[in-house]
C-alpha cells in the first residue's frame, strides 16, 4: 500500500475543490467559472467558485494561505495579490513565499477608450489635448491597484501626460460613469467594453498590448501610436497554498491545461475578450516574477497607496 504524498496525489481529489475568486459576475469571475466546470466534468469532483472580493485580494489570499496545501482550497487570482505588499503597510501573508502557482489560465489586453464627446480619435491626439489642458481630463481609475488603474498610470507617466484619476469601487461604476460623461477616458479590459463600442457609447483609440490583438480587430497600439516601449496585459491564473505536493501541483495544470485548449471554451473565451493559456507552474512563476518587478516599481515610483 502506498503512504506519504505519492499516495495523496494518486487518491487526489476525492473531495469537492474550492477556488476562491474576485467578486461574482465580473470577466474574471467567469473565466474561473468556465474553468471550475470543465475541471469538474474531467476530475470527478464539484470545483466550486467561492467569490471573496475586497480589500485588493486580502480575503482570499489570507484564506488560501491559511488552507491546508492539499488541493482542495485554491485561489483564483492575477499579480494584483502580489502588489498588495506595495499599495499597503501591512498585509498579513507574502504571497511571494505562501502561494504556489499552478497555471496561467488567460490574458487579456486592456483598451483606452474614451466618452464619444471627446474630440480625439487617436492616442497623439489625446496626448496632444492633455498636455495643452494640463489636468482638465480625467480618466476612471477603478480600484487602487487594478489593472484599469495601473494601466492608466502608466501611460500618464510614459506619455508625461497630466489626467486627473477618479477612483472607482470597480470596473462597472467607473464603466458606468465613463458612458454618462462623467471622465473622459478609461483602460478597462477588452472583454468588458466590446458592446459599449459597438453600440457607439464608447470610442476605443488604442489596445494596450505590445503588438495588435485578435481580441481587438483593427486597434492599433498604444506603443505604435506616440509611445513607444508601451506595454500592459492582464494576467489570471490559478495558485495553491505553497507545499502543496508537486503531484497534486501538476495534476491541476494538466485539468487548467485540457480546460483552456478545449476548442468550445477557447471560443468562448474569445468571444469574451480573453486569450486562453494553460501554462505550467515554471512559466507563470516567470510571468509573476516580471510582473510584480514591473507595477511593483510603477507604484513605488509613484507613491500609490490604497485609499
Amino acid at each position: 500500500m502506498l503512504e506519504g504524498p505519492d499516495a495523496t496525489a494518486q487518491s487526489y481529489p476525492n473531495k469537492p475543490i474550492r477556488v476562491l475568486a474576485p467578486e461574482a459576475g465580473g470577466g474574471v469571475d467567469f473565466v474561473a467559472r468556465v474553468i471550475a466546470r470543465e475541471m469538474s466534468l474531467s476530475m470527478g469532483q464539484q470545483v466550486v467558485i467561492d467569490n471573496r472580493g475586497g480589500a485588493g485580494g486580502i480575503i482570499a489570499g489570507d484564506t488560501v494561505v491559511k488552507s491546508a496545501p492539499d488541493g482542495y482550497t485554491l485561489l483564483f487570482y492575477g499579480p494584483a495579490i502580489f502588489l498588495l505588499p506595495y499599495l499597503r503597510e501591512r498585509v498579513p501573508f507574502d504571497a511571494a513565499k505562501d502561494l504556489a502557482p499552478v497555471s496561467l489560465a488567460v490574458t487579456t489586453p486592456n483598451v483606452l477608450v474614451v466618452h464619444p464627446s471627446l474630440p480625439v480619435k487617436s492616442v497623439r491626439e489625446l496626448i496632444a489635448l492633455a498636455k495643452a489642458k494640463p489636468g482638465a481630463l480625467s480618466d476612471a481609475g477603478a480600484n487602487t491597484g487594478s489593472s484599469a488603474h495601473l494601466t492608466a498610470e502608466l501611460f500618464k507617466a510614459m506619455a508625461g501626460v497630466d489626467i486627473v484619476r477618479v477612483p472607482f469601487k470597480g470596473v462597472g461604476p467607473a464603466l458606468n460613469a465613463l458612458i454618462a460623461g462623467q471622465v473622459h477616458l478609461m483602460f478597462p479590459s477588452a472583454g468588458s467594453i466590446t458592446p459599449h463600442v459597438k453600440s457607439g457609447r464608447l470610442r476605443a483609440i488604442a489596445v494596450t498590448s505590445a503588438k495588435p490583438s485578435a481580441l481587438t480587430p483593427g486597434l492599433p497600439t498604444v506603443a505604435a501610436s506616440g509611445v513607444p516601449g508601451y506595454e500592459s496585459v492582464a494576467v489570471f491564473g490559478v495558485f495553491a497554498p505553497a507545499q502543496t505536493p508537486p503531484d497534486i501541483i501538476a495534476r491541476l495544470q494538466r485539468e487548467i491545461a485540457r480546460a483552456t485548449s478545449n476548442p468550445e471554451v477557447r471560443k468562448r473565451f474569445l468571444d469574451a475578450g480573453v486569450e486562453p493559456v494553460g501554462s505550467t507552474p515554471e512559466e507563470y512563476a516567470s510571468t509573476i516574477r516580471r510582473e510584480t518587478a514591473k507595477w511593483g516599481k510603477l507604484i513605488r515610483d509613484l507613491g500609490i497607496k490604497e485609499e
